[in-house]
């Protein structure tokens, strides 16, 4: 079978749902005043959010790594009336940006936003959730897990971004960022209190059902 993957992905992107109004404009800003707008989930990724949500009707939705809410909109837009979102950012200069377009989304009564290390504030929410996006430091996506997975409600979805890491987790020789990546992948993988599935979706998705 002889296609590039290039235009295959254009076209998905081209015969999936429209954004709204509001995401463009995040997404020009985002470009506009950071320096890594890659790290935005951007309208194909985000879309799948929003569908997931859709679908599994969360009531309480986790997500570590906010950037500049982006992925937060998506999923808030797909809550149900008196569901929640609490999405978490290590870094307080994004905040103008992300309370900007929530106000302009109207999801204020949706969306808590918290600031700081994900580490030190997931302990201190009083909560258990239906769904779990992780997409903050790499690093740290194995202790993340491990925070979340026993306070994840049975059939809740967890979620993780970059699990493919810009295609490195398949070299042969690994630098020690992708090593810590693939071993997060194995974790999950071999973990018996969830089903998953590995997504080559933009930079790897991971979808993983608890059971």
């Amino acid at each position: 079978m002889n296609f590039s993957l290039k235009k295959i992905n254009t076209y998905c992107e081209e015969h999936t749902s429209p954004t709204s109004e509001v995401l463009h404009r995040l997404e020009r800003e985002t470009h506009l005043k950071t320096l890594a707008p890659q790290m935005a989930s951007g309208s194909y990724q985000g879309k799948l959010l929003e569908l997931l949500v859709r679908m599994s009707k969360p009531k309480t939705v986790l997500e570590i790594g906010t950037f500049t809410g982006y992925s937060s909109i998506c999923i808030g837009t797909a809550l149900g009336d008196g569901c929640v979102l609490h999405t978490i950012e290590a870094n307080r200069e994004l905040q103008v940006i992300i309370q900007k377009f929530i106000a302009e989304a109207e999801l204020q009564d949706k969306i808590v936003t918290h600031v700081g290390d994900a580490l030190d504030i997931i302990p201190t929410l009083d909560a258990t959730f239906d769904m779990v996006f992780i997409d903050a430091g790499k690093r740290d996506y194995a202790a993340y897990y491990d925070l979340v997975i026993d306070r994840v409600n049975p059939n809740g979805i967890i979620l993780a971004d970059n699990v493919l890491w810009s295609g490195k987790v398949v070299d042969s020789r690994m630098d020690n960022d992708t090593r810590i990546i693939d071993a997060f992948n194995k974790k999950v993988r071999d973990d018996a209190r969830v089903e998953n599935i590995t997504l080559p979706i933009r930079d790897g998705l991971t979808v993983a059902v608890k059971l």
